[in-house]
C-alpha cells in the first residue's frame, strides 16, 4: 500500500508533526492503529533535527469544553517524547496551534513562514492520519506545496460513518492513502524509504 520508493528531500524541507498530545492516549478514544506511529515520528524528528532542517510542531487547542484536548487541560500537552525534542535542533522551528484539521489554519500562519523561509516541500506526520495530517496534506497540495506523508509515521482510530458502520483505524489510513495518492495531493511513503 505504501510507496517503496526513497524521495529525494530537499535541505531545507519541513516536518510538521501534527497534534502529538497526550489526550490520545484518553480511554474515550476508540481501537487505533500502528503502535509503530510515535517511534517513528520519533525517529523523523531526531533526523531533521540532526540535519538542521525546519520543524514545525502543532498543537490542536479545542474550543470544546468537553475536549480532552482543551488548553489548561493535560491532554493538551505534547506527548513527552515530542516534548523533549522541542527546541534541540539546530535548524528552525515553530510552534503552531489550530482549532480546525487543518494546520495551514492556525497561528502563526503556516504559508507565510513557510513562504518566507522558501520552503516548497512539506513532509506531514501525527495524529489522526484520516483527520488533521490528511487535511493537512489536501491543502498543501492544493497550495502547490511538494508534499510528503510517511504513513507509518501517523495513526488514527477507528469510526462510524453516517450509515452507523464501523471502519477500522487500519481501512481509514488505507483510504487516506488512496485519497492522497490517487489525486496526487501527496507522495505516500513509508519512514525507512524517506531517511532512504
Amino acid at each position: 500500500m505504501v510507496g517503496m520508493e526513497i524521495t529525494e528531500l530537499t535541505q531545507n524541507s519541513a516536518l510538521i508533526v501534527i497534534d502529538v498530545q497526550k489526550a490520545w492516549h484518553d480511554p474515550v478514544f476508540p481501537p487505533r492503529d500502528n503502535p509503530a506511529a510515535e517511534g517513528n515520528i520519533a525517529v523523523l524528528i531526531d533526523a531533521w533535527q540532526e540535519a538542521g532542517r525546519p520543524v514545525v510542531f502543532v498543537r490542536h487547542d479545542s474550543p470544546k469544553a468537553d475536549s480532552p484536548l482543551r488548553p489548561g487541560q493535560e491532554g493538551n500537552d505534547f506527548q513527552d517524547f515530542v516534548e523533549e525534542r522541542r527546541g534541540r535542533g539546530t535548524g528552525p522551528e515553530l510552534l503552531l496551534t489550530k482549532t480546525v484539521n487543518s494546520a495551514f489554519i492556525g497561528a502563526p500562519d503556516l504559508r507565510s513562514w513557510l513562504d518566507a523561509a522558501g520552503i516548497r516541500q512539506i513532509v506531514v506526520v501525527g495524529i489522526m492520519t484520516n483527520w488533521c495530517v490528511e487535511t493537512t496534506a489536501r491543502m498543501g497540495g492544493n497550495l502547490g506545496y511538494d508534499v510528503i506523508v510517511p504513513l507509518d509515521a501517523t495513526h488514527t482510530f477507528d469510526a462510524a460513518g453516517p450509515d452507523g458502520r464501523v471502519l477500522t483505524a487500519a481501512e481509514l489510513a488505507r483510504a487516506t492513502a488512496t485519497n492522497l495518492h490517487a489525486a496526487g495531493f501527496a507522495k505516500v511513503v513509508s519512514t525507512a524509504a524517506l531517511l532512504g
